[in-house]
């Protein structure tokens, strides 16, 4: 990402977040546009693609403390469009009192400052179109996909498969934007420079040029794959390992496999949000799994072995100890989530105590006869005490 783009780009109007956002307000905005805009939801619309690229560049530099403090502090130099700023010196632009913000084209002053100046002649040319052509190895931007998975291909890991949509240079053109067999004439208006200088009180006023609009050349005959951007969106098919034990919502960081670098730069990462289907039988605790298992009222009564289900495996057996309450949780180790650095986590058995609807014969005849021979319990007592004393 150039610098130019920082300059040119307001990352937090894109976003819709104010400058003093947080990060998690900067992410909960990222995520609720991306979802909208999302190449899947919005296939064949331009529009849409163009802006869920955008809401992507600007996360990758705003979700990143060191990035946006740069941007920051660029956008705060130049004023946001390329000017440099010197609050309290000369006179104002417009002629006014002096003590006023004076702006002038940096690219003037420093444009022959190159070479030996380390470099500075290259930035600020970059920036503001001197005539220098970038040669230096640049990063390709970062990507933003989503996948839904089940239940079992999060907790076991999978691959799969996804179809990235990016920008890249338009094959029919070669990025020049002419139809083949023409091309791009030099901008008569700004002389190819792509910016116009407009003399004030001593200082050079910049602004990118209209004719033109900043780009120096005029294409007279578009193409027709780009239409005369010089850019085009391309699908490219990419396989996926999501790694087990991967949560819902979880964001994994593919590094490299984002958009290509450019002049030999090196690739941007790929940035996926995963999705996780519920189970019908099983639900998650942090590494954990979790099982609901009715038993029998002779079950808890008296105790029990019970078989219990496992993800992917044959059932194991449960020891129910005797007296056991509805609700109560037994741990069966080493049948949870795998973790990443190889261990597992347990399976949490929740036991619920089956209540039948009805009772008939010689079971309801045992039945009463153990609630007589249990009258003199009375499990309430303690509650109704309780109760009385916390009113008095």
């Amino acid at each position: 990402m150039s610098t130019k783009d920082w300059l040119e780009k307001d990352y937090y109007a894109i976003l819709g977040v104010p400058k003093d956002a947080d990060a998690d307000a900067v992410k909960k905005s990222y995520r609720k546009l991306a979802r909208e805009l999302h190449p899947d939801r919005n296939k064949n619309d331009a529009k849409a693609a163009d802006r869920f690229k955008a809401v992507s560049e600007a996360y990758s530099v705003l979700s990143d403390a060191d990035k946006r403090k740069e941007y920051d502090e660029a956008r705060a130099l130049f004023g946001g469009g390329g000017r440099f700023r010197v609050p309290g010196a000369g006179r104002a632009p417009t002629g006014g009192p002096a003590g006023g913000t004076t702006t002038f084209d940096l690219g003037d002053l420093l444009g022959g400052a190159g070479g030996g100046a380390g470099g500075i002649g290259d930035l600020f040319g970059g920036i503001f179109g001197s005539g220098r052509t970038r040669t230096t190895p640049r990063r390709g931007g970062d990507l933003e996909s989503e996948v839904s998975l089940g239940f079992g291909e999060a907790v076991e890991g999978a691959t799969v498969g996804l179809r990235l949509r990016q920008s890249t240079t338009c094959h029919t053109c070669a990025g020049t934007g002419a139809k083949p067999g023409t091309t791009p004439r030099v901008c008569p208006r700004c002389e190819g420079t792509g910016h116009l200088s407009h003399n004030q009180g001593g200082f050079a006023f910049a602004e990118p040029c209209p004719d033109c609009r900043g780009q120096g050349l005029l294409v007279d005959d578009p193409c027709p794959t780009c239409a005369g951007s010089g850019r085009e969106s391309v699908t490219r098919p990419l396989n996926v390992r999501i790694p087990a034990g991967v949560k819902d919502g979880q964001r994994i960081r593919l590094k490299g496999k984002g958009a290509p670098g450019e002049r030999g730069g090196p690739a941007g990462d790929l940035f996926v949000t995963v999705h996780v289907a519920a189970h019908t039988v099983f639900g998650r605790s942090g590494d954990n799994l979790t099982v609901t298992v009715p038993v029998t009222f002779p079950e808890a009564v008296l105790g029990a072995e019970v078989k219990v289900p496992t993800m992917g495996g044959a059932p194991v057996t449960v020891r129910i100890p005797p007296g056991t309450p509805s609700g109560r949780t037994l741990r069966v180790r080493g049948k949870g989530v795998r973790r990443s650095d190889g261990t597992v986590g347990d399976l949490l058995v929740s036991v619920d105590v089956a209540v039948p609807q009805r009772v008939d014969g010689k079971a309801r005849e045992a039945l009463e006869a153990f609630a007589t021979a249990t009258s003199g319990d009375d499990v309430r007592a303690e509650l109704l005490r309780t109760a009385a004393a916390r009113s008095a």
